[in-house]
């Protein structure tokens, strides 16, 4: 037993067509003409860039850690804490502005490599690294050598007492 649902609904006419939600009008010209890229703002924080820094030039083969001696030995307690975690912005500073950015970063290097040629590729990485997923055009990287890791300083062997 069917009846008409008692639909008022116009028969399409020579310019529309019928979908299953009425009659629609050929679509319409394009509301915006500019390019999606320029219908808004991207804002990135600092922390972001810090983070992304931060990864970048661990990556590099010759760097121990990042930060100063005081950063590192909070970042040190707090990765004790039970639920702390490693921050990966430690030992990174940097200053974003709309178009750049300038980084700055605190590093501990491993006994042996060439800071110089280290230093070359860990700009390199950085650059290449928040250019890239920031699209943020990387002024500078300034790098400080804060210490030498020395390979005897991962173990900590007992020592001998002077009085026994």
């Amino acid at each position: 037993m069917t009846e008409p649902n008692g639909s008022t609904l116009p028969e399409p006419g020579p310019r529309e067509f019928r979908t299953d939600q009425g009659t629609t009008p050929h679509a319409a010209p394009p509301r915006f003409l500019e390019p999606p890229e320029s219908r808004g703002r991207t804002t990135i924080a600092d922390g972001v860039v810090e983070k992304i820094a931060g990864i970048a030039a661990r990556e590099v083969p010759g760097i121990q850690s990042l930060g100063g001696g005081f950063t590192r030995t909070m970042g040190a307690m707090r990765d004790r804490v039970p639920g702390g975690q490693a921050s990966a912005g430690r030992g990174v500073k940097v200053e974003v502005g709309e178009k750049q950015t300038a980084i700055d970063l605190q590093v501990v290097v491993e006994y042996g490599v060439s800071i110089t040629d280290l230093a070359a590729e860990v700009r390199e990485n950085v650059i290449a690294a928040v250019e890239r997923m920031t699209g943020l055009e990387v002024v500078e990287v300034n790098i400080a050598v804060n210490d030498v890791h020395l390979p005897d300083e991962d173990t900590q062997e007992p020592r001998q007492e002077r009085v026994q």
